[in-house]
Order: structure tokens, then sequence, then C-alpha cells
């Protein structure tokens, strides 16, 4: 009897192990989007005043965060600046400032000051993936976190971003925003 149970844990064990692999959003493959339209280009997509609004949920699924983000993005040739100002229901407020490098073959890499290393990322057809080692400010914790954020872009010219922070493999938040150009609220 005890092998038994062994043998269904086991299963159940492989199951979720595959589950995750191979049927989770971290799983999803920029190849999937190949040919998708419009085709997002950084360049185009990232540049300029743009507005964010966004939820970030917490483990639970519950949303534990609200905000609204002004970004803009500058390129000179292949590389970028988008610097992001958030401020958040609670209050609290938060700059970040990408440092953007379009490289060949649609895949770009990028850095700001709480990225762990380098971001690597991908554009595919309508979409562009990116993953990244995030670390929080010392006042939630300094925890730094693995994040795979995946941007698609609607037919409308509107970003589509989701984000999902995982520790030691464990999803920990997920982010779900839109990006749009700031004109398009009056900004």
């Amino acid at each position: 009897m005890l092998k038994l149970f062994a043998a269904l844990f086991v299963l159940l064990a492989l199951g979720l192990a595959a589950q995750r692999l191979f049927l989770s959003f971290a799983a999803q493959s920029p190849a999937r989007y190949a040919g998708t339209e419009p085709a997002f280009d950084l360049r185009t997509h990232l540049g300029g005043a743009m507005i964010s609004e966004g939820v970030i949920f917490g483990p639970t699924g519950a949303v534990t965060s609200r905000f609204v983000a002004e970004m803009n993005g500058n390129w000179e040739g292949t590389t970028g600046r988008l610097s992001e100002s958030f401020r958040y229901a609670s209050g609290m407020t938060q700059e970040r400032a990408w440092t953007i490098t379009v490289q060949e073959g649609g895949r770009f890499t990028a850095t700001a000051p709480d990225i762990v290393g380098q971001a690597e990322g991908v554009v595919s057809g309508a979409t562009a993936r990116l993953t990244y080692r995030l670390r929080l400010p010392q006042a939630a914790g300094g925890h730094v976190l693995d994040v795979v954020d995946w941007m698609y872009l609607a037919p409308d010219g509107v970003i589509l971003n989701r984000s999902q922070m995982r520790k030691f493999g464990v999803k920990v938040a997920e982010l779900v925003a839109t990006i749009r150009p700031a004109a398009e609220r009056g900004q």
C-alpha cells in the first residue's frame, strides 16, 4: 500500500512539474507569436510619452497594489532609455530608468538600477518577452525575484503587459497593466 501511495505521489509531482514547465505562463515561447500582427517594434512602441495603468496581485490572487505610471522612451539608434515614474494607490512613488539595447534577430538586453545583472529579451511578432531578476526595495524586504514579463501589442497600439514574479520557483506576485501613448489620455 505504501508503494502505491509513493507511486501516486510521484505521478502527481510529475504532473504538476509538467504543467509548470509546459502549460504555464512562463513556458510560453516567443516562436508561438512569430508572424502575428501588428509587429512589435521597441523603438516605435516604447518611444515618446506613455501612460501605464495596472494592478499587482499577491500570492493569493488578491489585488495588493494599484498604480499609474508616466513613462517616456527616447531612442538613439539601437539604444533607448525608458524612464518610468510610478504612483501607487498607497501614495508610494517609485522611479526606474531602463537602458535598452536592440540587437539582431529580435533580441534585446536591458538594465536598470534595481535589476540584478542584465535582462534578456526577444521580440516576436506582436509580442516582446523580457526575463530578469528584480531586487525589491528594502522597505519591501529587499528580496530578489525572478521575473517573466510579456508585452502583447493590441491592434490599436495599446500594449498589454503581464508579468509574473517568482521566488524559489513559487509565484509571489503578478502584474497586469496597459501601456498607451500619453496623448490618448489628453496628457
